[in-house]
């Protein structure tokens, strides 16, 4: 029994428990008002039955819109004070208690409870009493009695309790006191009593300091000043039949209905008698908004409607007075009460979680919410009291969700089964609010709950098997099939994308047949399928959705390789030789004889691979027939006289595709004197006579390709050894050209016939007008330190064209049709000597370089003639860029011709840093503002040297 009392007793803790969870919880604090902003007010993991603040979260409903007065932590619950603070009298005034009530909803294991929160803002003396106004005056007839009372003005403390206003005070005199009293409403008032009779004659006025006293600790007080003025005698004063008169007035009683007629009787005769109604002092001005006083009759009257659930009761002071000299007053209060009727309907406030996306009239809960999960506050209140202010809630639409008492009127709605969002996503529902008043208010409201998606749909393929067929020889890139996969969740959690789940494949990856389209599903071809080879390709295919976490399913798809007659028939048997065969048939043979048989294979399937047999020219005098279904050949004639002959048919072997592919072959039947064999075929190959020959076209494009490359690589080795021979050949002859051709004395005795000054030294062979066919005398160079010479034949290379590239400076012969600026440039050049040249110039061609002066030095070969003026440039020197200043320096510029270029070849010396002297005019020569340039002034001589020279007639 004691374990069973056991079991017993846990099980019901844990009900209890649930039970407990399952309903609305109320917890209770208490603050002061003016706490610092984050005062620690109390934590509602404290309160919760289950102590797992890791596992727990509380969140703030939106129905407590103004979250800066207490902020609650997700952790824990933990409350604070906001950053608005908390005041009590801007609150609720000066109402007796102030509670602030709010609602939390408490999160644990995806199971929702609501916690109702009632904070009780407490009240610090923090305001101190005050009057209406500072100075208030006060009228009393000298013949009143003494106990008169005069009211005083209603003075007024924010603070309620005892820290509101608890008693007043009066200056020190011998004639006025006062005494503090509590109104119908519950506020403090004070009256100003007449203790002794007053003598107008004595003192006319007094002058009286009022206080109120809070009963704060400390406390706190306000003043004001009260002037009382004395009036002449008037016997007697108005009087009313009851001093005060309370009256019953429903709340929805019309304006001006009669509540009391007042009447006060003054028994002085003429106007000391006469008496006028006034509201007293003490009146605040919504009372006067809604009740009047007729000042002649005394009819106290509504003028305007009162509300029950606003102000409950009033307090009127009403004041009569007599006209006389000194008139004479009487006060006489009413208390006016109302009675509640059931004039307002229910009302109804449904507040969902706040921060979790709901709108207005618009709740979300998840479709993984367990039973029993909350969902809405509904709030129903009605401002009638009593039983017209009690209200009943009901919930129609579904009977997913049931309506549960929180507190009081407020009511929350859970769900009371699973929901499925892919099933429901949206339900509809009506909370209907009825009061008990007679008659009944009714206030129906709709509401609407969204069932937000969980990733709890895989996605779902439409078919668990796709089967498709694809014709072989198919190009790369080829469309195949599309799966599809459908996910019925929203959002990232219906997203499917789509993957090729990795396999291999004859020895390959199978990622390397096809692919996927991630997001349509669509399968290509990488490759061209082979039916042949590959029959059938299984895909087996992932889809995923984008949930978290993830789910995915796979389907199956098998690709069949459909055949293409793409195979023509091979001929196996007998074996063929260039396409042909020749099978022996002895001459007695007899007829319907098997002579041979032909046998034949289609690499294809099916009709593709279906052949037939047939002689495309029948043998003469039809001695043989082929079968077209087994390629049998029989022997229908006789060939006993037919010996040595040879019988030749054309053999065509046929398949049955679209279009139909065939293969021919001939055959030679050969008339033999041997006996005949069973079914034995003698093949031969048969005569090359008139038979063309079948060549491998690949073969031969790669014969002639290697044959041009070894030609071309044979011709490149050629030139290249006769341009070095040439070359070499080239040098010898100019070293030694020099002893053989060059005549010292030649040139001593052209220096002296030739004693006038020439600039050019060659202008004999500039001036001659063309060129003969005789040979020419060589012409001498000067270059380096030797002579080199150049046959007037070569003149006939020179072009007196440009050349057409753009690279001649000046003197561009385009403009001399005679070619005599082309010559004259040419020698002038030739006596420059193109100092600058290098041996890429012999390749390359001249560059700018080449026309400039070369840079002098000392010649290791002194000159055996005279000195003269010489002028040495460097090879970095180029001419002045003003025209004017070119007298005194040689110019060198010639078109870059092939003609001429030849001749540099000839002409120019390897040595091109050697110095060259230059024949210069007998006068001082200058460049300025260039740098590295030497001039040397010598003495001008008599005598110039110039070189062999010839007859201006003979032609170089």
């Amino acid at each position: 029994m004691g374990p069973l009392r056991l079991l017993a007793a846990s099980c019901l803790l844990a009900a209890s428990c649930l039970l407990a969870m399952s309903r609305c919880k109320t917890v209770r604090y208490r603050t002061d008002e003016e706490g610092a902003p984050g005062t620690v007010i109390g934590t509602l993991a404290d309160e919760m039955p289950v102590k797992a603040p890791g596992e727990m979260s509380f969140r703030l409903m939106r129905q407590f819109s103004n979250s800066s007065l207490v902020r609650v932590r997700e952790e824990d619950g933990q409350l604070s004070i906001g950053e608005a603070g908390l005041d009590r009298e801007r609150l609720c005034g000066q109402a007796p208690q102030c509670v602030l009530a709010f609602d939390v909803v408490s999160c644990w294991r995806e199971r929702y409870r609501l916690v109702h929160v009632e904070l009780e803002v407490r009240d610090i003396n923090d305001n101190a009493p005050r009057f209406p106004r500072a100075q208030m005056t006060l009228e009393v007839s000298e013949s009143a009695a003494p106990g008169t009372r005069l009211p005083l003005e209603v003075a007024v403390d924010e603070d309620v309790g005892s820290n509101s206003i608890q008693s007043f005070q009066v200056s020190l005199n011998s004639h006025f006191g006062v005494e503090a009293q509590t109104r119908a409403d519950g506020a403090r008032c004070a009256d100003l009593v007449l203790l002794q009779e007053l003598d107008r004659e004595r003192q006319p006025s007094y002058t009286l300091e009022l206080v109120a006293k809070d009963g704060g600790s400390p406390a706190r007080s306000g003043t004001a000043t009260v002037h009382v003025r004395v009036l002449d005698a008037n016997d007697n004063s108005p009087t009313f039949a009851r001093g005060s008169v309370t009256v019953e007035l429903p709340e929805d009683a019309p304006p001006g209905s009669l509540l009391l007629d007042l009447d006060a009787d003054d028994p002085d005769e003429g106007p000391n008698g006469e008496v006028v109604y006034a509201f007293g002092s003490q009146v605040p001005p919504e009372a006067r908004r809604l009740f009047r006083l007729d000042p002649r009759s005394g009819r106290l009257t509504l003028e305007a409607a009162v509300d029950y659930e606003r102000t409950r009761t009033y307090e009127l002071d009403v004041r009569a007075q007599d006209r006389g000299a000194s008139p004479r007053a009487a006060t006489c209060t009413v208390i006016v009460r109302l009675a509640d009727v059931n004039d307002n309907a229910p009302r109804i406030s449904i507040s969902a979680l706040r921060g979790a996306g709901s709108a207005a009239g618009v709740a979300y809960v998840s479709e993984a919410a367990a039973s029993e999960s909350f969902v809405a506050l509904v709030s129903a209140s009605d401002r009638d009291s009593g039983a017209n202010g009690q209200v009943r809630c009901s919930l129609r639409g579904h009977d997913h969700f049931a309506l549960q008492r929180a507190y009081e009127d407020s009511y929350m709605i859970v769900t009371t089964a699973a929901l499925d969002r892919e099933r429901i996503p949206e339900y509809n529902l009506t909370v209907v609010a009825e009061d008990l008043g007679s008659p009944p208010f009714k206030t129906v409201r709709q509401y609407t709950v969204r069932v937000s998606d969980e990733n709890d749909n895989a996605p779902l393929f439409a078919k668990p098997l796709y089967e498709v067929a694809v014709p072989e020889n198919n190009p790369p890139g080829a469309y195949i099939t599309t799966v599809v996969a459908r996910d019925p969740d929203l959002g990232h959690n219906g997203k499917v994308t789509y993957r090729l789940l990795e396999t291999q494949v004859m020895g390959a990856p199978i990622s390397t047949y096809v692919s996927v389209d991630p997001a349509t599903g669509a399968i290509y071809a990488l490759r061209t399928f082979n039916y042949e080879i590959l029959k059938q390709l299984d895909l087996r295919i992932q889809a995923t959705d984008g949930g978290s976490p993830q789910l995915s399913s796979s389907t199956l798809v098998k690709v069949r390789m459909v055949d293409q007659n793409d195979n023509p028939p091979v001929i196996i048997h007998p074996v063929l030789t260039n396409g042909s065969v020749e099978i022996g048939v002895s001459s007695k043979t007899s007829r319907d004889s098997l002579v041979a048989q032909i046998k034949a294979r289609d690499a294809d399937d099916g009709a593709n691979a279906e052949l037939t047999f047939a002689f495309l020219e029948e043998p003469q005098q039809d001695l043989f027939t082929i079968n077209p279904s087994t390629g049998d050949i029989v022997l229908r004639g006789d060939l006993s006289e037919e010996l040595g002959q040879l019988f030749k048919v054309i053999l065509t072997v046929t398949d049955n595709g679209r279009p139909p592919l065939a293969t021919t072959a001939t055959v030679n039947f050969l008339v033999t004197a041997t006996a005949p064999s069973s079914i034995q075929e003698v093949a031969k190959p048969s005569s090359w006579e008139g038979k063309a020959l079948q060549w491998d076209i690949p073969l031969i494009v790669i014969i002639v390709l290697a044959g041009s490359c070894t030609l071309l690589l044979v011709a490149i080795i050629t030139i290249a050894t006769t341009c070095n021979r040439r070359k070499k050949g080239n040098e010898i002859k100019n070293n030694t050209s020099l002893k053989e051709q060059i005549d010292i004395s030649h040139l001593e005795k052209g220096r002296q016939e030739d004693s006038s000054p020439r600039g050019n030294m060659f202008e004999g062979f500039a001036a001659a007008p063309s060129f003969g066919k005789e040979p020419a005398p060589p012409v001498a160079i000067w270059k380096g330190h030797s002579f080199n010479t150049i046959s007037g034949r070569e003149a006939e290379k020179f072009s007196g064209k440009d050349s057409g590239k753009g690279d001649s400076d000046f003197n561009d012969s385009d403009s001399d049709i005679s070619g005599e600026a082309l010559k004259k440039d040419l020698i002038t050049h030739m006596q420059n000597g193109l100092w600058a040249c290098t041996a890429e110039c012999k390749i390359l061609g001249h560059s700018d370089r080449c026309w400039s002066p070369s840079c002098g030095r000392a010649n290791p070969h002194p000159s055996p003639h005279p000195s003269a003026p010489l002028s040495t440039f460097c090879k970095s020197t180029s001419l002045p860029r003003d025209p004017l200043r070119r007298d005194n320096f040689y110019q060198a510029q010639l078109p870059k011709t092939v003609g001429l270029q030849s001749v540099y070849e000839k002409v120019l010396h390897r040595d091109f840093d050697r110095t060259i002297t230059l024949l210069s005019p007998p006068r001082p020569a200058r460049l300025p503002d260039l740098q590295e340039i030497g001039v040397p002034l010598y003495p001008a001589s008599s005598t110039r040297y110039l070189g062999p020279q010839t007859d201006t007639t003979e032609k170089v």
